[in-house]
């Protein structure tokens, strides 16, 4: 799979409620998912994957980023509590509903808010993006890939 056509730019906050861009962390791979805390399903099941993936390959290699796609309720403190109880590979950004938008166009993710009986869910593009040491899209894959295929994939790209 190649490098998608993509921007690849973003002005968030992380977990810790630091400021970052994708210049951040300029100097090493970044794998990033976009998804919400509050999914049930598709972005549990994702995390799990990528971590799998993520616990066999060189960790110092790689940042692994959760981008909300749901910044009303995605605070810095509700993505840390989240991520560091079932994903610590991830460090979660997320930001003003602007930032998320300008963040969204860049990595070209659809999104669309449904009426639940819980309040709402976000519909999402599902993919997951490699982008290289310069902050390059690099390599991405659609949400149907198996952890061995990523593990794989990464393998490659990162060694090369």
């Amino acid at each position: 799979m190649t490098a998608p056509p993509i921007r690849a730019t973003y002005t968030l906050l992380d977990h810790h409620g630091t400021p970052v861009t994708e210049r951040t962390y300029r100097g090493r791979w970044q794998l990033v998912q976009f998804g919400f805390t509050s999914c049930k399903v598709v972005c549990p099941r994702a995390l799990g994957k990528l971590s799998k993936a993520l616990d066999a390959v060189e960790p110092a290699l790689l940042v692994p980023l959760y981008i909300s796609v749901d910044p009303e309720r995605d605070t810095p403190a509700v993505m840390k509590a989240f991520l560091e109880a079932t994903y610590p590979w991830f460090t979660g950004l997320t930001g003003t509903p602007e930032q998320i938008d300008d963040a969204k166009r860049a990595f070209k993710i659809f999104t669309r808010h449904r009426d639940t009986p819980d309040g709402y869910d976000v519909q999402h593009t599902a993919l997951t993006y490699l982008l290289d040491p310069d902050g390059r899209p690099a390599h991405h894959w659609p949400d149907h890939h198996p952890a061995e295929t990523i593990t794989r994939d990464l393998h490659r790209l990162l060694t090369t």
